[in-house]
């Protein structure tokens, strides 16, 4: 008996160790120790890709405030503006993927992907959708000392005097700009583009007459049109929008296929747990549906769209294929 015990003991010290090595290795894992965790524990940061005061910057602090308030969590709006929104959207992309960093995006975050040479980010593969916000629409308004009463009018008019009339945008590769050469190629008309730097100098030049024509949000152009200082033909949405519904759509009056909003939506870095994801679009639909959040947001001319993420991830990638093929068709490059 005494001749075995050295052995016993040395094959108990191996089986200590080899249990207390197990445990080291199980501890020294990716997220040991902190899957019982619950989400979140510390403050949460959306990126907006744009200036203080815009109407996604207002979207973004809107919905932040109410889920901070739902998640017992302080939740930051960073503003990361610069070069259309890619420097900000960088940003975000190369944060970590645990559900404290998201990004608040407008369908720029598409274009882009086409309009530059290169972008620092994919819009599939960088990120994971986690809802659709919000939605803005669009109307095609002329200034009224244009002879035309109708979109019809306006196209037939634009087709007999090519290249005489010129259009206005916020500047090169915006959704505004991109709508209007949309337009340009399911109806064949000749516009002069004439890009501004922001909206407030376009829209100015719209109502002085300088620039005839124009695609601009239509709760930007209301006022002035019931002042009858511009004429709003048609609004680029499947249905009539309830704000002007006496302004048709694009699809009423013939033209095909010329949709086109400023759709937002909510972002998180690729790899972003599915449970994070899963709870936050359901905090953000439940937001979406309060009364006075759908009031703040109608005052930046926006309809609330609370929606599974799935739908804002095919939203990407149609807007994508969709815009890929406009931008080639058009030539255009905002390099």
């Amino acid at each position: 008996m005494s001749q075995n015990t050295p052995f016993i003991s040395q094959r108990r010290g191996r089986r200590q160790f080899m249990l207390l090595a197990g445990a080291i290795a199980a501890l020294s894992l990716p997220g040991a120790g902190m899957a019982q965790e619950a989400w979140p524990s510390k403050p949460i940061t959306i990126i907006v890709p744009f200036t203080p005061g815009t109407g996604i910057d207002v979207l973004a602090r809107t919905l932040g405030q109410k889920l901070s308030q739902r998640v017992g969590q302080a939740v930051i709006v960073e503003n990361k503006a610069g070069a259309s929104g890619n420097i900000g959207t960088e940003a975000a992309a190369r944060a970590a993927p645990d559900g404290y960093t998201l990004l608040m995006t407008v369908n720029t975050f598409v274009m882009n992907a086409s309009l530059y040479k290169s972008v620092p980010y994919d819009p599939v593969k960088s990120f994971v959708p986690v809802a659709p916000t919000a939605q803005g629409a669009l109307t095609f308004a002329v200034n009224p000392a244009v002879p035309a009463k109708t979109l019809t009018e306006a196209i037939k008019l634009f087709k007999d005097n090519p290249g005489k009339y010129t259009y206005a945008s916020p500047g090169n590769g915006t959704p505004q700009h991109l709508a209007m050469e949309l337009l340009k190629l399911n109806t064949g008309v000749d516009l002069l583009h004439v890009p501004y730097k922001g909206s407030a100098g376009a829209i100015t030049d719209l109502l002085g007459g300088q620039v005839q024509a124009m695609i601009l949000p239509v709760h930007s152009a209301l006022a002035h049109a019931k002042a009858g200082k511009l004429r709003m033909l048609a609004v680029a949405q499947d249905k009539r929008v309830p704000s002007a519904p006496e302004v048709p759509t694009f699809a009423e009056q013939g033209v095909a296929n010329s949709n086109v909003d400023l759709w937002y939506g909510l972002l998180a870095p690729a790899g972003t747990p599915a449970p994070v994801v899963a709870r936050l679009n359901s905090e953000i639909n439940q937001i979406l549906a309060m009364p006075d959040v759908s009031e703040a947001l109608d005052k930046q001319g926006m309809v609330p769209t609370p929606g599974k993420a799935e739908t804002l991830g095919m939203m990407v990638k149609n807007d994508l294929a969709r815009w890929a093929d406009v931008i080639k068709r058009a030539k255009i490059s905002a390099d």
